[in-house]
């Protein structure tokens, strides 16, 4: 029998982006030896065949590996750009007139075309254009449904395509565009485990995705406009997870606002019981250079302190010179950050109070059991991953062993805080049950000879939702000489 996999005893998850620094079976194997548990395919860029080649390597280093790895496809979202330039740019003084209207000629230092007829039923005098990620800030001061005058604020070069953000605006653009569409087909046909959705505004937005979605996959909503900010209640609701995705952000609001929102982001999503990932710029300097600098550790170190079931590397992993290198460090900023013996009280700062059913009163009391009978290991059996979601919720001070018969759930829960999966088949009864989780324990080496630990399951066996078992269970000597025979 092949030895398993050795779970990982940091708890949150690192999330890397694939792209040509990372395109090849070696370096994708380096990456999850360097503590990758799941991968994003960004499909704003590469073809649909690139992409395959890339979710078929990772499937087959999963076998090799005997390790569910997650994959999630983030579709691009909508793009908003002005028109060209006659000289392929233009240069834009502080104070002077600047106007987008309809016309397709090619711009100058006065005018240039938008088109997006969407631009201009939304905005009003007041509102602000920002071009190329926000070097450039135009205030509209007068508005019409084919002419904005805009006076400029901050000027500079502008030229050809350059993207446009509206931040004080919701955009009546919905969140799936043709080329999210076929993205979206192509990502499910490939059996991705997560889909990304860009551009979120409104919930209406996820509850569009979800539809296309149809179950296949879960979903996640990118946190990214102000517009989500005012409405997160309602888009937690409806999604699955969510990503703070902090590049936006930082573009259309002032830096200083961004790290107060990931932090209530972060804490709000906690109290739902929805995973939640910290994204953008996490280790950038490591792009280009073997080693972070201090700030950029202090901030991914921000992340894990604040209870962030995932940390997230997009061009450090995708495109940098040293992919390995940024999960490597990643990882250790985690694991060193997660060994403070303050750790654990930071992350309980956010308090996650039970919802009032059966379920999460069992998750709620496994964690206390765990605190007080000094409990090894949280054993989990589940189907669909609710009581994984709703143990981890707790931020349990062990390992969490998660036993599911599905590997579509032991893929999905790659994002979840402190769960190692393990696709085993289902038990019939309570003794089975017991049996199992003491065997898993031992051969995943989560505990061992005279510990306890806690088991949460649900009866009847294979209902999936019906967390209602929790049992305090002791490894004893005979049982690990009996695994061991087993294992033989």
């Amino acid at each position: 029998m092949p030895s398993p996999f050795v779970p990982r005893t940091r708890k949150v998850r690192i999330l890397a982006t694939l792209g040509p620094a990372s395109n090849s079976p070696d370096i994708i194997r380096q990456l999850i030896e360097a503590g990758a548990d799941a991968f994003r395919i960004n499909m704003s860029h590469g073809s649909h065949p690139d992409h395959a080649a890339r979710i078929e390597m990772i499937r087959t280093l999963e076998k090799e590996m005997e390790r569910p790895t997650t994959i999630l496809a983030d579709l691009q979202g909508p793009k908003l750009r002005v028109g060209r330039f006659a000289g392929d740019k233009a240069m834009l003084e502080k104070g002077q007139t600047f106007v987008f209207d309809r016309d397709t000629t090619p711009g100058d230092a006065t005018r240039v075309n938008l088109p997006h007829r969407e631009i201009f039923e939304a905005v009003s005098e007041g509102t602000r254009l920002l071009v190329d990620d926000g070097k450039l800030v135009l205030r509209v001061t007068d508005a019409s449904l084919d002419r904005l005058e805009t006076v400029v604020e901050v000027g500079g070069a502008i030229s050809n395509n350059k993207g446009l953000n509206v931040p004080d605006a919701v955009l009546p653009l919905a969140a799936l565009t043709e080329k999210d569409r076929k993205d979206l087909t192509f990502a499910l046909d490939q059996h991705v485990d997560w889909v990304a959705l860009s551009f979120v505004q409104r919930p209406e937005d996820v509850a569009e995705a979800r539809r296309h979605i149809a179950g296949r996959a879960a979903l996640l909503a990118k946190i990214e406009k102000p517009a989500a900010i005012d409405r997160l209640d309602g888009i937690l609701e409806l999604s699955d997870a969510v990503m703070v995705a902090r590049g936006d952000l930082g573009v259309e609001m002032l830096p200083e606002e961004v790290p107060p929102l990931q932090k209530r982001i972060v804490e709000a999503a906690r109290r739902m019981g929805r995973p939640v990932v910290v994204a953008t710029q996490m280790l950038e300097s490591m792009i280009t250079t073997p080693s972070p600098t201090r700030a950029e550790v202090s901030d991914v170190a921000t992340a894990v302190y604040d209870g962030a079931d995932a940390i997230m590397l997009s061009a450090e992993s995708a495109s940098g010179q040293w992919p390995v290198e940024s999960v490597a460090m990643m990882n250790r900023i985690a694991t060193s950050v997660e060994a403070d013996p303050s750790h654990a009280a930071r992350v309980h700062f956010t308090e996650t109070p039970a919802d009032p059913t059966t379920n999460d009163a069992i998750a709620e009391a496994a964690n206390k059991i765990v605190e007080t009978v000094s409990a090894a290991a949280i054993v989990c059996f589940t189907v669909s991953g609710s009581t994984a979601r709703r143990v981890s919720r707790e931020r349990p001070a062990v390992p969490l062993l998660v036993l599911t018969p599905s590997p579509k759930t032991a893929r999905r829960l790659g994002l979840l805080w402190g769960a190692h999966a393990v696709r085993t088949k289902d038990v019939s009864s309570f003794e089975e049950m017991i049996g199992k989780a003491k065997r898993m324990a031992l051969r995943h080496g989560l505990a061992k000879a005279g510990q306890r630990i806690i088991i949460t399951a649900g009866v009847p066996f294979g209902t999936p939702g019906s967390t209602n078992v929790v049992h305090v269970a002791r490894l004893v000597g005979d049982e690990l000489d009996r695994h061991k025979k087993n294992e033989a």
